[in-house]
């Protein structure tokens, strides 16, 4: 990549919340970024995600969840939160994605339009850009936890945005808001990332596999030899569409990449 211009630091505020989904810590985070400018009025932040080690997967829930392993993850720049309608559509054009608003997650974007968009941020910046990896991903997401959300071991709808009448847990069923939100209407996780649960899901470039069987130790993107000619494509986070569980930090979606489907979106990222 292209050196990284001026490097800022921003401040946040992180939550934590009990088993029946009650805030009972409250802590000041920090994070370096840096901004690119996409056109007009519309730019992209970038967060810096420090290397480390964290346990991937989770053995409590489904099959494709399991073997829980050790990922040894690089460090890494992602955006702070899911791609929003307008940059989307100032790289993709008026009539691309779908979305409520300028300040709204675009949603109806197939794997392959992510891709384009991907190529089409690179393209501009002379940088490359790409989906996260399935490691990447979930390390951004728990940044540093290891519970079921990087809240604690639950949610409710005032820190997620997804369908409250399914709640996980000793948590109280909450608000169905049968849409998206502005990207960054809840607090962020303790890397200075928003929306990580909930909201729409996202991309990553890994195949789908219905176990951790033989994946990478190493942060990268699993792609195999015997994978189908056109084989599906996870997507992570869960939306504001989804039950409370599907919303955990280990949870695995996947769709045919051609698929349009609301409530999924993406994230970008850039290596250091």
């Amino acid at each position: 990549m292209s050196s990284v211009p001026n490097l800022q630091t921003c401040t946040f505020e992180t939550v934590c919340v009990d088993g029946y989904g009650e805030i009972v810590d409250r802590q000041t985070g920090m994070a370096e970024y840096f901004t690119v400018s996409l056109s007009e009025g519309v730019a992209l932040d970038l967060v810096a995600i420090p290397g480390g080690e964290f346990m991937m997967g989770d053995d409590r829930h489904h099959p494709d969840e399991r073997p829980v392993h050790r990922v040894t993850v690089p460090s890494f720049f992602m955006s702070k939160y899911p791609i929003t309608q307008a940059q989307y559509r100032s790289l993709m054009g008026a009539d691309a994605g779908f979305g409520l608003g300028a300040d709204y997650p675009i949603e109806r974007v197939s794997w392959d339009e992510a891709i384009k968009f991907c190529t089409q941020l690179s393209q501009q910046t002379g940088d490359h850009y790409t989906l996260p990896s399935e490691a990447q991903w979930e390390y951004a997401c728990r940044a540093g936890t290891q519970t079921a959300f990087h809240f604690g071991e639950t949610i409710t709808t005032e820190v997620v945005n997804y369908n409250g009448d399914f709640p996980y847990a000793g948590a109280p069923t909450g608000e169905n808001r049968e849409r998206a939100t502005p990207v960054g209407s809840f607090p962020p996780n303790q890397f200075g990332l928003y929306d990580m649960h909930g909201n729409v899901w996202e991309w990553c470039l890994d195949e789908y596999r219905p176990s951790y069987q033989n994946a990478p130790f190493d942060g990268s993107v699993w792609r195999t030899s015997d994978a189908p000619s056109d084989p599906k494509r996870v997507m992570r986070g869960g939306a504001w569409d989804y039950v409370a569980r599907g919303c955990r930090s280990a949870v695995r979606g996947s769709l045919a990449p051609s698929s349009r489907v609301a409530g999924c979106g993406l994230r970008v990222v850039l290596a250091r």
